[in-house]
């Protein structure tokens, strides 16, 4: 590291490219920028797709839900390989995999092979979690805030600028859907292979803290153990809900739902399983008083990021027509709008974790967002025609700037609970922004957008006095170094 690391991290050390650190920040923020490009290649070419294809908007709308479905328990998963292999290896293995079924999607010729290729594809949508365990590794805790929120904010936009830039390649440079998403695969898989070469785990001469070898998340007390298994049902669970959303648009008969249902069942059994499996031996050996973390710092965290991560995804999903249903605007105009949201995430989640790194706590920065975020969606209820438009696009950009900077004071938080198991943690967390979104969009189609708007902030609020009572501020949050455990320091020794 440099001696520029002795001050507080700002914005323009980003353009500052001496620096190693900042140099990492940029690979890895545009390694998950393409995960994300080649996750939402399919949205922006729908209709081109049922043009050429003959397929329903039904047969898409199951390919989307596809597109997400492993993305939830994969997030959990791709956060053990990362702890267990490094996120160099781990971000290179999803880039170069996940070109595979990004190919089969593209020359498919029949809708099954969309539908397998497109729930396989769902896990690259995992990319994130390997990119805050990678910057966790280059910045100090003093920095992890703004690191991390530049690294989410910039990666966030791939979705966007597939949406602009992937129609324009379809239909000016290769005259093909297919072809325009073969090129976004070609892209990831390129770069991939070059990322393995171009960046280490960590600064040269730090070294890397693997977890014990294992198939869960590894917790500090049994009570902690019990915490895990009820946190973590909602990850594999929520798949029911999916199946049930197939099931009611009828591509899926009630004898298939119910050999689903089984299977999600089994699922959810075995990683209850595996989480006693490996720790009941750790706590009966019992865990150093020093090498303990709650589990509810994480179960908080999770809440967190479902009331700002999760409340995006589901907003983003309606908000264009929302303003083109209130408002009478043509779909273009209200699309502009609605793009508002994913074009904050840079700036407003940079400053998020800018506050955060800078607020005489990051837990009392987490929980302003968390009112902010309220409040911001309350006002959001009462829009309707008899608004001016330009009023309306304000509140929506306050809303941005609360829901999208709550991400970035919540990745603040993540890599400062236990050092060597930020991969899972962040998996756990990056995991329930996709429950949230699953759960407001289910909600969504029960109830009318003021009520959407309301529900998902009476969930903010409750995620509000949950961490108001519930979430402590990590040991050392703004120190020059990782707070290091006894079995820390013995694993760096070669002990297990």
């Amino acid at each position: 590291m440099t001696s520029a690391n002795e001050e507080r991290m700002s914005w323009g050390d980003l353009v500052d490219f001496k620096r190693s650190d900042i140099v990492a920040l940029h690979k890895t923020w545009f390694a998950f920028f393409l995960t994300f490009f080649v996750w939402f290649n399919m949205a922006p070419l729908v209709s081109t797709i049922i043009k050429e294809s003959g397929f329903t908007i039904q047969q898409l709308k199951l390919l989307a839900i596809c597109n997400v479905a492993l993305t939830m328990p994969g997030r959990v998963i791709t956060g053990m390989i990362s702890d267990r292999l490094g996120p160099r290896r781990t971000f290179t293995g999803i880039m170069v995999i996940m070109s595979i079924p990004c190919f089969a999607f593209a020359f498919s010729n029949s809708y099954t092979q969309m539908l397998i290729s497109r729930l396989l594809l769902s896990m690259v949508g995992t990319g994130f979690v390997v990119g805050i365990h990678m910057t966790s590794l280059w910045f100090k805790p003093r920095d992890i805030g703004f690191a991390q929120g530049v690294e989410g904010g910039l990666g966030n936009w791939g979705s966007s600028i597939a949406a602009m830039l992937l129609p324009f390649v379809a239909l000016n440079v290769f005259g093909s859907w297919r072809y325009a998403i073969a090129f976004s695969g070609v892209v990831m898989l390129a770069y991939g292979l070059y990322y393995w070469f171009a960046i280490t785990d960590g600064p040269p001469g730090s070294v890397y803290h693997r977890p014990r070898k294992g198939s869960a998340i590894e917790v500090s007390t049994w009570g902690d153990m019990v915490n895990a298994i009820i946190w973590t049902i909602p990850i594999i669970g929520v798949l029911a809900v999916l199946v049930w959303r197939i099931q009611g648009m009828g591509f899926m008969s009630r004898n298939a739902s119910y050999a689903a249902y089984a299977v999600v069942a089994a699922v959810v059994l075995y990683q209850v399983s595996q989480i006693v499996r490996f720790n009941a031996p750790i706590l009966k050996k019992g865990v150093p008083e020093d090498d303990r973390y709650r589990f509810t710092d994480v179960a908080c965290l999770c809440c967190c990021y479902a009331s700002s991560f999760g409340a995006e995804l589901g907003i983003i999903s309606m908000l264009p027509m929302f303003f083109q249903k209130s408002f009478h605007l043509t779909p273009q105009t209200a699309g502009l709008i609605g793009s508002l949201f994913a074009f904050m995430n840079f700036f407003a989640r940079s400053l998020g974790g800018f506050i955060s790194d800078r607020s005489p706590s990051r837990r009392g920065a987490m929980l302003i967002y968390l009112v902010g975020i309220t409040i911001s969606l309350v006002v959001m209820s009462f829009i309707n025609s008899s608004w001016p438009l330009p009023l309306a696009v304000f509140v929506i950009i306050i809303s941005a700037l609360f829901i999208t900077g709550g991400c970035g004071t919540t990745y603040a938080l993540a890599p400062l609970i236990k050092r060597r198991i930020t991969g899972q943690i962040s998996g756990y967390i990056g995991a329930f922004g996709n429950v949230g979104a699953v759960l407001y969009l289910t909600v969504y189609t029960f109830v009318n957008d003021q009520h959407f708007f309301w529900f998902i902030a009476s969930v903010s609020l409750s995620t509000f006095f949950f961490c108001l009572f519930m979430l402590r501020e990590p040991a050392g949050a703004f120190s020059q170094e990782y707070q290091l455990s006894s079995v820390d320091k013995e694993m760096m020794h070669g002990g297990h």
